[in-house]
């Protein structure tokens, strides 16, 4: 499996704009196994983004595909920046697979 987490930044008083069409697009992307979208509590712009993916092919897959290109030219103005990233090795975990 293969997982990021990252922080992201939305244009002030767009983050709930952001989040919307974060989550709008990943309805059918073939190798996720789970993509979870929050809210940063101490910071009123941050979003914070959770994925796993059977595998880093699918994710890099998934950034082609038309409802994922069509979003990310959406999000894109209301995007003020990234903060972090990490990848990591997931092992399992209530959804996924042991």
């Amino acid at each position: 499996m293969f997982g990021l987490i990252g922080k992201m930044r939305a244009q002030p008083g767009q983050r709930d704009a952001l989040i919307a069409i974060l989550l709008e697009s990943t309805g059918e992307m073939p190798g996720c196994l789970s993509y979870v979208v929050a809210r940063d509590e101490e910071d009123e712009d941050g979003i914070w983004i959770t994925e796993v993916w059977n595998g880093e092919d699918n994710h890099k897959a998934s950034l082609s595909l038309p409802q994922v290109q069509a979003a990310i030219a959406r999000a894109r103005p209301l995007i003020a920046g990234f903060d972090s990233r990490i990848r990591t090795v997931p092992v399992g975990g209530a959804g996924l697979p042991g």
